[in-house]
């Protein structure tokens, strides 16, 4: 009777606990913000999940149990399940293992303090610095006339920063330089979903032929191209040097403080057999963590967390060492790569464009690829941070925010740090009988000459894991008399073809690229037909970001367009929007007063 009524009970409880099981959410934080990749477990389980790109959790939980919030550098929190379904969570940075760190720098040992990272400056006004960010000078592309100039070349471009940078000076309610909008970045900073390639070519090929949005007189080529996508398990070692600028400029809250939280996203997906070391520079460059194991991610976390700001910018000894240190431990079935931290200030030492382009130059040759992160505002030096990354086969990044950092070291981590292509020129080549005149939207600082697309020793862009690039052309059709083209007179040496010859095709877009480990280049060739279609989601996106770019430069070949224009047409082009960028670029638009 007992042994009844015992079992009576077990089932009771048993189904008053599973009647008790519910949905429970939130957003976890820090002071910065939202916190992506934050591990929220059951106390005691193996059962969890990690936040998303806003932060935001949901778990199935029983009232009672016990949730861990976890994340490398901060402290866990542990909150008990009650009547509520939802938990929101503040994080706080864990400074209880923080320690001195003693800087070694080849054959010297000094103290922190020496080289000037103890010392904090204080910040400067927003409105002091802000006439420091400096940015290459873009001269728009023009209409080109196919009789005199039938190929177009230039090199890839997979960097992304001029979108962040616009986004975050949009939000800041600041004036964007026209010379800050890069058209090719803006477009290259979305996903459209290209189909992965199938056959032995590291990436797929994909274009599109539609009526142009802005012009009913001209039409629109889209040239896509998809990066194969490697599993993270199967990425090759990795042989790391972070490079950070520690100088007094980086002090701000928006630099070192969030470069430090950027990075432990990327720490945290170290596997034992990557390696990582780190080199600062300030007043001069030291190493303050020599080649570490991924397994040990709290030692690389508190290397970094001991970073502070102080002193002048030695940018080109930081670099030297880095590629020094990178040289000596040169994997060579792996991916070595320094990835260098910094607001561009490089006042130190080598520090104009051209030295600094011709070091760099020199370095590439040791076969180590460079990323560049740009932080900060007021004192951000684009285009230094270009040169770098354009001549060091790496790509540039901005990080305005711990989403973005989320974005570069979480979705596209193994195109930021694996490189399937390197030197990735286009030409195309327009028909005459089909096209009067052309203009390549954005890549004004990545045009070739033509006869640089069969030169293997000219520099080009490179291709990740998983990226994607994007390239449109305007082109007007050769009946089509336009208002941006002059009369030009006949000549007499042309050749001229048959009518009947080649008489379908539009263009031949022909492409190069070497596999990292190689010198010479591999030739793909694909025709597109004269024939335009509707446009597909991917072109209408595309379309809605370059026509931004246009009026945020005040291009006249925006034409009568409006910022409507551009939501209408992003608005048909979003549907797939996982990660929510899409929409975040159509509130960007909406919240845009020029």
């Amino acid at each position: 009777m007992i042994r009844r009524l015992f079992y009576i009970l077990m089932i009771g409880c048993i189904s008053l606990l599973q009647a008790q099981e519910k949905l429970i959410s939130g957003v976890v934080s820090d002071v910065s913000g939202p916190l992506p990749g934050v591990s929220v477990v059951i106390k005691g389980t193996n059962t969890g999940i990690e936040t998303d790109f806003d932060g935001y959790y949901q778990l199935k939980v029983t009232e009672g149990n016990t949730l861990l919030f976890s994340f490398i550098g901060m402290k866990t929190v542990e909150k008990i399940v009650g009547k509520s379904n939802k938990i929101n969570v503040l994080l706080e940075e864990d400074n209880s293992v923080l320690e001195e760190v003693v800087v070694a720098s080849y054959g010297m040992t000094r103290r922190r303090n020496v080289m000037g990272y103890i010392s904090r400056k204080k910040s400067k006004s927003k409105r002091s610095l802000k006439n420091r960010d400096s940015y290459s000078k873009i001269i728009e592309n023009d209409f080109r006339t196919t009789s005199n100039k039938p190929l177009s070349t230039f090199s890839i471009d997979v960097d992304k920063a001029s979108y962040s940078n616009i986004r975050r000076m949009i939000n800041d309610g600041d004036d964007i330089p026209t010379d800050a909008v890069k058209i090719e970045e803006m477009i290259n900073y979305f996903d459209y979903n290209y189909p992965q390639p199938e056959g032995k070519h590291p990436f797929s090929i994909h274009t599109e032929v539609v009526k142009t949005p802005w012009n009913e007189q001209s039409k629109l080529v889209k040239i896509g191209l998809q990066g194969r996508e490697i599993p993270k398990e199967n990425l090759p070692p990795s042989n790391l040097t972070f490079l950070i600028d520690v100088s007094g400029s980086m002090g701000d809250s928006n630099k070192l403080p969030l470069l430090k939280k950027a990075f432990k996203l990327l720490v945290k997906q170290l596997r034992e057999e990557d390696r990582v070391a780190i080199v600062v520079y300030a007043g001069a460059a030291g190493v303050v963590l020599k080649p570490t194991s991924g397994k040990h991610k709290n030692k690389i976390i508190e290397a970094l967390e001991n970073l502070e700001s102080g002193g002048s910018t030695a940018g080109g000894e930081g670099i030297e060492l880095a590629y020094k240190l990178a040289e000596e431990n040169f994997n060579k079935k792996g991916n070595n790569r320094v990835i260098l931290a910094t607001d561009g200030d490089f006042n130190v030492g080598d520090s104009s464009n051209e030295e600094m382009e011709l070091l760099i130059e020199k370095k590439r040759k040791s076969g180590v690829f460079l990323s560049v992160l740009g932080f900060g505002y007021g004192n951000y030096q684009d285009d230094k941070l270009e040169i770098l990354a354009d001549k060091g086969n790496g790509n540039h990044a901005y990080i305005d925010t711990m989403q973005e950092a989320q974005k570069v070291f979480g979705k596209e981590f193994g195109g930021t740090l694996h490189t399937i292509a390197k030197d990735v020129k286009i030409q195309v080549e327009f028909n005459p009988q089909k096209v009067k005149a052309y203009r390549l939207i954005g890549y004004e600082n990545r045009l070739l000459d033509d006869e640089d697309f069969i030169d293997d020793t000219k520099d080009a862009g490179e291709l990740g894991s998983g990226h994607t690039v994007t390239a449109l052309y305007e082109i007007i059709p050769i009946a089509v008399d336009s208002k941006y083209l002059k009369n030009i007179p006949d000549l007499k040496y042309t050749k001229r073809v048959s009518k009947n010859e080649h008489s379908d095709e539009l263009l031949t877009v022909k492409f190069r690229y070497k596999k990292p480990n190689k010198r010479r280049s591999v030739k793909i060739t694909k025709v597109v037909k004269d024939k335009t279609v509707q446009p597909t989601e991917n072109m209408n996106f595309a379309s809605a970001v370059a026509l931004f770019g246009m009026h945020l430069r005040d291009s006249k070949y925006k034409n009568e367009t409006t910022l409507e224009d551009v939501v209408a047409l992003a608005e048909n082009g979003k549907s797939q929007d996982k990660e929510g960028y899409k929409s975040e670029f159509i509130r960007l638009v909406k919240s845009y007063n020029n």
